[in-house]
């Protein structure tokens, strides 16, 4: 895998423990942000997580539940509640250094959203956005010393000698943030702890959680592209390998599939009730590809290449595009991501929900970490800058039903948005070249928990929240989500990328399917076992 991260490579599945070539930051583990330092699980277990303090917002039109399911709210909220009194900055410029998925944003000298911002916060925020190779612009910055106030840290881009890069050049925000410290900051406190989990190394709280929902990925679709098979209910794999040959047609450039091998082997694998990464059995660890059930969906995926299903470009940055215009009909995504392409998309969206490959086989839905890395302050900061960074940040986590998270999503009344008769949110033309793009940049720094609202789109918002609702009693967690291991966090990167490019030798017909065996075995002696031998040894211990 390439170390330049596209949408589809942010995705790749989670096969040596992280999501693909990615940090322990992900991992939910406390101790889990690459820390290698020996003792890590022990150092961690000691620390007190921030306090959880649930914000006080509108009732939702569809309850949340404590296992995860999101709050929704199909209309607007009515009355809204103020979480942060008066600007947070001091009057200097804060820098960050984020990523975007998206349309980029327009330059903040064109983009009035932007300028909103700086005016709300009451400090410029001056945003260096990646678009393509974040890695390489992280360790360009990182070697030049001129390094922003704020650094987001992304679980799954193979950032190398974190550890030590946290530990030289940014700052332990423990003091800050550790028990109730952190109700000096009420939209952090409630951020949930799950999230935390994922900031912590070796007993410290190493930045600001990103938080982010449970669920994991989702098999989104053009429901126009399915009709001519009426729709996306499968009575098995074989059901939906038949009706999706149907569909193609090769020579009008039309394709069933984006290019994302490992992101769809993913989905197959919900299929098959493969686990999510690992399998506890009888206290011992059962890698995914040791399973039979792993190893069928790998054999389903090279079927559906062989039969040409997906769009024939594997570098193709232009999916959304291709989705949209009729060229693919089915693309993987992450589950913000749904909701973002539930607001912003022209096409007809839906999704596919997992069914039993064949008859007897139990579906199962792989859960997300909750959080997607974490957000670092320049250890260059004095103590009292540290303390308005935080607060910055504070404004930022605003959740859904506040002013505050009002402007964050949609931008300013009157120029980026309308309200309708019913008082739902309308983006204007404006709004939507400025407050989406320039949203999620900010939101891979600092973000409030996940929540459902579809602007002026009660059934998307419906949609959204049935899926959730179904998959929830099949979703099964990572059985090592709050374990550590000192080898995943030292090698986890280099075993995963290995399993996902030699799966997409299998399944593109490179090597043959008994390449799994001889690639399995290569994983267990590379590290796979060693980490095995450590979280049993962590479950044993509860």
């Amino acid at each position: 895998m390439s170390a330049s991260m596209s949408r589809r490579g942010f995705l790749s599945l989670a096969i040596a423990g992280v999501t693909a070539a990615g940090l322990a930051a992900c991992s939910g583990q406390v101790g889990g942000a690459a820390g290698v330092k020996k003792g890590g699980a022990e150092l961690s277990a000691k620390l007190k997580l921030p306090t959880y303090v649930p914000a006080k917002v509108p009732t939702p039109d569809l309850p949340g539940s404590a296992q995860g399911i999101d709050p929704a709210y199909l209309k607007y909220p009515k009355e809204l509640v103020k979480s942060v009194a008066a600007p947070p900055g001091d009057g200097s410029k804060i820098t960050a250094l984020t990523e975007t998925f998206n349309t980029p944003a327009p330059p903040m000298a064109q983009n009035a959203y932007w300028q909103e911002l700086n005016k709300r916060l009451g400090s410029e925020f001056d945003m260096t956005i990646v678009v393509d190779d974040y890695p390489a612009k992280f360790n360009a910055v990182i070697a030049s010393d001129d390094i922003p106030d704020l650094v987001w840290f992304p679980p799954n881009q193979g950032l190398q000698r974190v550890p030590e890069l946290l530990e030289a050049k940014f700052h332990d925000l423990t003091p800050h943030l550790s028990g109730d410290a952190v109700k000096k900051y009420p939209n952090l406190a409630n951020i949930p702890e799950y999230a935390w989990k994922t900031a912590v190394m070796n007993g410290k709280i190493v930045g600001v959680a990103v938080a982010y929902g449970i669920f994991g990925q989702v098999f989104l679709t053009n429901t126009d592209f399915w009709q001519p098979v009426g729709g996306t209910a499968f009575t098995s794999a074989d059901d939906f390998l038949a009706k999706a040959k149907t569909l193609l047609d090769a020579k009008r450039k039309k394709y069933v599939l984006e290019p994302a091998y490992t992101n769809m082997l993913h989905m197959f694998s919900h299929w098959y009730g493969a686990p999510n990464t690992w399998r506890l059995e009888g206290g011992k660890l059962v890698h995914q590809m040791e399973t039979a059930e792993y190893q069928a969906a790998i054999e389903f995926t090279k079927k559906v290449y062989d039969a040409g299903l997906f769009w024939p470009d594997p570098k193709l940055t232009t999916t959304p595009e291709k989705v949209a215009n009729g060229s693919i009909g089915a693309y993987v995504q992450s589950f913000p991501g749904f909701i973002l392409d539930a607001k912003t998309v022209k096409f007809p969206l839906g999704v596919i929900k997992p069914f039993a490959a064949t008859p007897g086989s139990k579906p199962v839905f792989n859960a997300g970490y909750g959080s997607v890395g974490f957000t670092a302050i320049n250890k260059k900061a004095d103590p009292k800058r540290v303390e308005m960074l935080l607060n910055v940040m504070n404004y930022l986590a605003a959740p859904f039903g506040t002013e505050e998270a009002q402007f964050i999503n949609f931008g300013v009344e009157g120029t980026h948005f309308t309200k309708t008769a019913d008082g739902d949110i309308a983006f204007t033309p404006k709004g939507e070249a400025e407050a989406p793009t320039t949203w999620q940049p900010v939101s891979f720094l600092v973000n409030s928990p996940e929540y459902i609202y579809i602007p002026s789109k009660p059934d998307a918002g419906k949609l959204i929240h049935e899926f959730e609702t179904t998959v929830m009693p099949i979703m099964q967690p990572r059985i090592t989500v709050g374990h550590f291991s000192d080898t995943f966090t030292a090698k986890g990167a280099e075993l995963t990328t290995m399993l996902s490019d030699g799966l997409d030798d299998v399944i593109t017909g490179r090597k043959p399917m008994s390449f799994v065996k001889t690639l399995t075995e290569d994983w267990k002696k590379k590290g796979g076992d060693a980490m095995r031998a450590e979280y049993e040894a962590s479950l044993a211990k509860g």
